[in-house]
């Protein structure tokens, strides 16, 4: 059936060119495939010396390039640590008020529960703040490299005194 339907495809076309010559009358086929092509660039970048990509060591940090790269790692890491305890919540054979009470249990003392209170809070306190400065980014707002760095102090700033007031509570 397939055979057949090209077939009658390849026949339509072949006859309705001739009313559409005009467009494809000057085409040249292509002479080079894909391959051959990127061993041609592969060639030339070999013979000039040119390094494979450049290196993270040319580029000077700056605060945008930074918060991209902490933005996609934190949500990773948020997203790693919701199935991680998704999965503990399946495979584990107690339920979670055992494992709360057995934390509950543990004496930690108040420095050690402020602190993890907020490194749990500053990732996603970081990653929906910076969310909020990506959807202006998206709305087409801010993109003058003086708002830039602005937004991105202003998302550090606000960041750090919420992770610190959630961490209060």
């Amino acid at each position: 059936m397939a055979l057949l339907l090209r077939t009658v495809a390849r026949q339509g076309l072949c006859s309705s060119r001739s009313q559409f010559g005009v467009l494809y009358r000057h085409a040249v086929p292509m002479g080079t495939t894909a391959k051959e092509e990127m061993n041609k660039f592969w060639a030339k970048n070999t013979r000039l010396k040119r390094p494979l990509s450049p290196h993270i060591s040319i580029y000077q940090w700056s605060v945008p390039m930074a918060m991209s790269i902490s933005h996609r790692g934190t949500g990773i890491g948020l997203s790693s640590g919701i199935s991680a305890f998704a999965l503990a919540a399946l495979v584990l054979p107690e339920s979670y008020p055992y494992y709360l009470d057995l934390i509950h249990s543990m004496t930690f003392g108040p420095h050690f529960l402020a602190f993890s209170k907020f490194a749990l809070a500053f990732p996603v306190v970081y990653h929906t703040f910076n969310g909020i400065r990506h959807l202006a980014w998206d709305l087409g707002k801010g993109f003058k490299i003086p708002q830039v760095y602005r937004s991105g102090y202003t998302v550090l700033a606000l960041t750090v005194l919420t992770s610190i007031g959630l961490a209060a509570m």
